[in-house]
């Protein structure tokens, strides 16, 4: 995306891949929730798709894109479906040329007519992000047996071409376009290392490498897929998933909260070595997680409400009394990396681009000297409450009788969603300090599968979520899914705040187009400095370690890349 890959254009492996590693055995992950189809690419499987068919986490098994994204860069690609690019300087056209070896599941060959059948399909059948990838596409054609040629229109942006490149392609002869956008448990195909070959739905689900698999020798591919078998079960909850782990049902076991994992990880298969803990460090920001209200209810539609209500989350109340003092207060999107605004005053490009809009951003923020309140610890500092209530009054609020009334009159409240015991102790901490100025805070339990669904049509008020992706070094496209105004009310998008403002959209567009690292790390400080100041998100705390408890039958490379820990390189140990 920018500068040179870090990679020369032979090269052997990854880095972070051991192309040594054995293959063969077993591995069985856990997680919570259910499923319900195998089709991940429409509006009625979102959140509910089986995983592992494309997953971050466990590896794209089945589906795969032209080009390979390295783990141990910010934005880089590497040859996969498409074994070279020929791409304009101006990003205007990419052809890519596909790899004559590339072969589907069922030993058919990947040809540019699977490319063109999947924009369209996707187009008219799928769900977002991936119906609007044709709006930044003039034209596609086959320009050859193994070539595709992708025009973009004026609509496009010097990070297009890339996403182009990530799109998973799909077999034409494979599916019925007509009725593709109804879900399905029969097993798709598609051109990845696995098939499936078993399905419980709701229950489990299990792939086996295919012997055949067209890319097992390409450089990308090298140390990658190791296991001649994975199975993915489903658990109601954390503790079931957690009890199975330690029965050795479940190979692996994460955890974010550093206390559960002093007191948690200490049953005989630990002290006896059979199962191993271990840390890994990242090089990503940390993911932002916290209070995300719903701005498109009118009670949250005034950012003085929000910019109050963010000043009530005593993080050193709960640091200390719930996560021993080993977590951080996050405050920036993009948090300890160049392209967070804190600490950092608006450049002289930054001061242009957001010119024709003085008053998304609050001052602090412009000149670099923002910090956000810092409560006494005592779970309700007078001082914070009494700051919170003065700027609610100057959005026209006032307090009665030990409630705290909207402009209309009507007492102010709402409602926060949760789907776990650490989620409802945040909630009731954040919910004891709100009704010390009468605001009527209710908690409402749900499992992870209704909660997901209620996300998709947008019906809360007030959740603990994330911003809907990973922290990113290299942010792009997905900043319009998550905070775009077009996608604002669009089903199944991630912009579940309801951002609408046309300053981040300006901002988005400067980040997509920038020409120059400069220039790019200014516009994302430009949209750190607008999100912190329009308090979408009350922000908690991190922990940037990745924790892992695995059976000591797996192994890992050394090498843990920048985005931390890669599943799909490690491997099980020979009998």
């Amino acid at each position: 995306m920018q500068g040179e890959p870090g990679l020369p254009a032979d090269f052997a492996h990854f880095p972070y891949a051991n192309p040594d590693a054995p293959k063969g055995g077993s591995v069985n992950y856990c997680v919570v929730g259910s499923f319900d189809n195998l089709n991940p690419f429409i509006i009625k499987s979102l959140r509910t798709t089986a995983r592992g068919v494309i997953d971050t986490i466990f590896g794209n098994l089945v589906f795969e894109p032209l080009m390979q994204r390295s783990a141990d860069e910010a934005f880089s690609l590497y040859g996969l479906l498409a074994e070279s690019i020929d791409i304009t300087p101006d990003r205007k056209i990419a052809e890519f040329n596909l790899n004559p070896k590339a072969k589907w599941s069922d030993g058919r060959p990947v040809r540019p007519e699977d490319v063109i059948f999947t924009y369209k399909v996707f187009t008219e059948k799928g769900r977002p992000p991936y119906s609007d990838r044709m709006k930044k596409i003039e034209k596609i054609e086959k320009t050859g047996e193994h070539k595709v040629r992708f025009t973009f229109n004026e609509n496009s942006d010097r990070e297009f071409p890339l996403v182009v490149a990530l799109t998973p392609i799909l077999p034409e002869h494979a599916f019925n376009f007509d009725t593709f956008d109804e879900t399905t448990l029969k097993p798709v195909i598609g051109s990845g290392a696995y098939r499936i070959v078993q399905v419980v739905p709701g229950q489990r689900i299990v792939f086996e490498r295919n012997p055949d698999y067209w890319a097992k020798d390409i450089p990308a591919k090298r140390g990658v897929d190791n296991y001649d078998r994975i199975t993915i079960d489903y658990f109601l909850n954390a503790n079931s998933q957690f009890e199975a782990f330690k029965k050795g049902l479940c190979s692996i076991q994460t955890e974010a909260d550093p206390v559960k994992r002093e007191r948690d990880f200490d049953f005989p298969a630990v002290k006896s070595g059979q199962v191993v803990l271990e840390t890994f460090e990242t090089g990503l920001p940390p993911v932002v997680t916290g209070f995300l209200f719903n701005t498109r209810l009118p009670k949250f539609a005034d950012v003085r409400v929000r910019r109050a209500l963010a000043m009530l989350y005593d993080f050193e109340w709960a640091n200390r009394n719930l996560f021993a003092g080993q977590y951080q207060q996050t405050v920036s999107y993009w948090q300890n990396t160049e392209l967070s605004a804190i600490g950092q005053p608006a450049s002289d490009f930054e001061r242009k681009l957001l010119a024709p809009f003085p008053d998304a951003v609050l001052p602090e923020l412009m000149n670099g000297t923002y910090r956000p309140p810092r409560a006494d610890g005592s779970g309700g500092d007078r001082k914070l409450l009494r700051a919170a209530l003065d700027l609610l009054k100057e959005a026209g609020f006032s307090f009665k009788d030990r409630k705290l009334l909207q402009p209309s009159g009507e007492p102010f409240g709402f409602e926060i969603l949760i789907a776990s015991q650490s989620e409802e102790r945040l909630a009731t901490i954040y919910q004891r300090t709100l009704q010390k100025i009468g605001i009527d805070v209710t908690i409402r339990a749900l499992e992870a599968d209704q909660i997901q669904m209620r996300k998709q049509r947008f019906d809360f008020e007030a959740l603990i979520g994330t911003t809907g992706f990973q922290g990113t070094l290299s942010p792009g496209i997905e900043l319009l899914f998550r905070w775009g105004s077009a996608s604002r009310d669009a089903e199944g998008s991630f912009n579940l705040a309801g951002v609408a403002d046309p300053a981040i959209d300006a901002v988005i567009e400067a980040i997509l187009n920038a020409d120059s690292r400069e220039n790019y790390v200014a516009a994302v400080r430009s949209l750190d400095r607008l999100l912190i100041s329009g308090a979408y998100i009350v922000p908690t705390q991190h922990n940037t370690e990745q924790f892992m408890a695995y059976w000591n039958y797996l192994e890992h490379p050394d090498k843990t890349p920048i985005f931390g820990y890669q599943l799909f390189t490690w491997w099980r140990k020979p009998d």
